[in-house]
């Protein structure tokens, strides 16, 4: 692996910005300062300017391997995640077969080992029957001073397969005994299906993507989140809720403590702060996902709560599906759209129509994640840590496009949309494993560790 000094970069970290070389040895930063010069030979990258920040950390994404892989794999899905700036990702579990055994979770491991170019971590999932296998897992990690499972996740709404656990009983089991976080995708089973054959029965075959708000509704959302937050706290249970979409939700979340010291965190996603309902007519299904994207006041609201810290982290709810899949009617068509190549675009959008600061975004993408999981040395520019960062100015004009889209599914939202601002390299453990539309997939990215 070669060594690199990073010149004239204009850094963003910690809140602060200010101009730095870096200096990459082995794959961790060895020096951060003011212009010095390097005894030995160092490949020198030029980064005047240009920002320098670490490298985005995803706590949520869909990578549909195993089972799914027409729609995504690991392999793909990390070198679009890399090339938009997401060095590490943390995937679930509602793959095919769900990884609901210990065995079946270190198997994805093995194919992150594998394949991933950027840093990896997989949830142990759980469903009403395997209480026995995720305590197991829970246990295991929990008896380590360094842990390498980022969680456990835990579908409190309909997903994939045998992943919705609505047992009470077994809700309260893992409340009750898990040590690791537990994450959740909250939304209300009973008000589903009511909201659901209602209109159903009053629309049948006419109804399109912009039930689908109505359908999952806040009041499915906040029954849920609120449930979830109310067995944490009876419990003392380290939890995180995952993409928050409402304004009623918003107010379940503190900000008066350090994130360190919370026991709840939640998450918002880029599609929830980015798109609203009335994108459902342009759109349609290619934004059907779940929860619901709704009326913009919601959008708000999550973004009002990102920014004085009641909402900690920013992330992608990255979820592919064909595009043959997302163009059947709206009832057959399923719920996700992908996200992680172009989640520092968006965010940089937001930034220069004046809604967030640079210092926020790489607080909520990068630094927020790393403390709400307590990621081991990453996501800070900080001597001694690994090298995961990346290089991008906040000028360039390009446009989404079919040849420019990484993803295997092949599509994405924001095709034909002109987005200000790119990433022009991705440095992951020290290895330039992106650079400016090449990629250099000799090194693979590694396990992530959690203190």
């Amino acid at each position: 692996m070669k060594d690199h000094i990073i010149k004239n970069a204009s850094l963003i970290n910690e809140g602060k910005m200010y101009t730095a070389d870096v200096l990459i040895r082995r794959g961790r930063i060895e020096r951060i300062d003011k212009t010095f010069d390097v005894a030995y030979k160092v490949h020198e990258i030029k980064a005047d300017g240009l920002y320098l920040m670490p490298g985005i950390i995803d706590d949520q994404v869909h990578f549909r391997e195993p089972g799914l892989t027409h729609k995504a794999d690991i392999h793909s899905e990390a070198r679009a995640a890399v090339a938009g700036g997401t060095t590490s990702f943390m995937e679930m579990p509602n793959t095919s077969p769900p990884t609901l055994t210990k065995d079946l979770l270190e198997a994805k491991y093995e194919i992150g080992k594998n394949t991933s170019l950027a840093n990896y971590s997989f949830f142990m999932g759980v469903s009403n029957d395997n209480f026995d296998e995720v305590i197991k897992v829970d246990r295991e990690q929990s008896r380590r001073e360094i842990r390498d499972v980022c969680g456990i996740k835990i579908f409190m709404g309909s997903s994939t397969g045998s992943m919705l656990v609505d047992n009470p009983s077994v809700l309260e089991q893992i409340f009750a005994e898990a040590k690791l976080l537990i994450a959740t995708h909250c939304e209300d089973e009973a008000t589903i299906k009511e909201n659901s054959e209602r209109y159903k029965e009053e629309y049948g075959d006419k109804m399109d993507a912009s039930f689908h708000p109505l359908i999952r509704n806040e009041e499915a959302c906040y029954k849920s989140s609120s449930f979830a937050a109310s067995l944490a706290k009876k419990y003392n249970t380290r939890l995180h809720i995952l993409h928050i979409s409402t304004a009623i939700e918003t107010d379940l979340f503190d900000n008066t403590k350090p994130l360190r010291e919370k026991r709840i965190t939640a998450e918002a996603c880029v599609h929830h702060l980015w798109f609203d309902a009335s994108d459902y007519a342009r759109l349609g299904n290619k934004i059907k996902c779940n929860p619901a994207i709704k009326e913009k006041k919601n959008k708000e609201a999550v973004l009002k709560a990102l920014l004085d810290d009641r909402i900690d982290i920013i992330a992608t709810d990255h979820a592919p599906h064909t595009a043959e899949e997302k163009s059947k009617p709206y009832l057959s068509a399923p719920a996700g759209l992908p996200l992680v190549q172009h989640s520092l675009n968006v965010m940089l959008e937001l930034h220069h129509q004046g809604k967030i600061s640079l210092e926020k975004i790489i607080e909520k993408m990068c630094h927020a994640p790393a403390d709400c999981f307590r990621v081991r040395e990453r996501g800070y520019l900080r001597e001694g840590y690994h090298a995961d960062m990346v290089l991008f100015d906040t000028t360039s004009r390009w446009k989404v496009a079919p040849a420019n889209i990484l993803y295997k599914c092949g599509w994405s939202p924001f095709e034909q949309y002109e987005f200000t601002g790119k990433v022009h390299k991705t440095i992951v453990n020290g290895h330039i494993a992106y650079d400016n539309g090449n990629f250099d997939e000799s090194i693979k990215g590694q396990r992530l560790e959690f203190k």
